[in-house]
């Protein structure tokens, strides 16, 4: 099934086709990624990483990261001129005590997200691994009052 498709319509130049403004796009891309199917693995941003949520509440920050399967050890997260950086490393080995074994296999996973939150305080920010959800809790940092009313005299 992966040889049936010509060409891959998504590495073309699109200014040659004509295709920008016709509204295909999406329809060309669907119909190359159900013939390319998962016969041919090729990597993805979506795929490879792990997704992520940021609200903005009144007082902090909240971003909470979907990483099933992960432990707490395996996450390491720093807080660097304005940016979040969250990055997980993981390594898998199957260990049997056989000897004889015709197969193994290790696989090792490293994944990396950095996110821009300006104003951050960051003496008080507070992370928590539950059932494979991390919360990152970034406290905003009291902004001076900036305003003031000036009297004429």
């Amino acid at each position: 099934m992966t040889g049936l498709i010509p060409f891959n319509r998504r590495n073309m130049n699109q200014e040659n086709t004509g295709l920008q403004n016709a509204g295909f796009n999406d329809f060309y891309n669907m119909l190359d990624d159900f013939f390319s199917g998962s016969m041919s693995p090729t990597r993805s941003l979506t795929r490879d990483t792990f997704k992520i949520d940021i609200e903005d509440k009144e007082d902090a920050f909240v971003v909470e990261a979907e990483l099933p399967g992960i432990q707490k050890d395996e996450i390491d997260l720093s807080f660097e001129e304005d940016m979040l950086s969250i990055t997980v490393n993981r390594k898998e080995e199957v260990n049997k005590d056989e000897k004889n074994y015709i197969h193994r296999e290790r696989r090792s996973t490293s994944m990396s997200r950095r996110i821009r939150l300006s104003g951050a305080n960051l003496d008080d920010i507070s992370a928590k691994l539950d059932e494979g959800v991390l919360s990152i809790n970034i406290p905003k940092a009291v902004k001076p009052n900036t305003t003031r009313k000036i009297e004429i005299g």
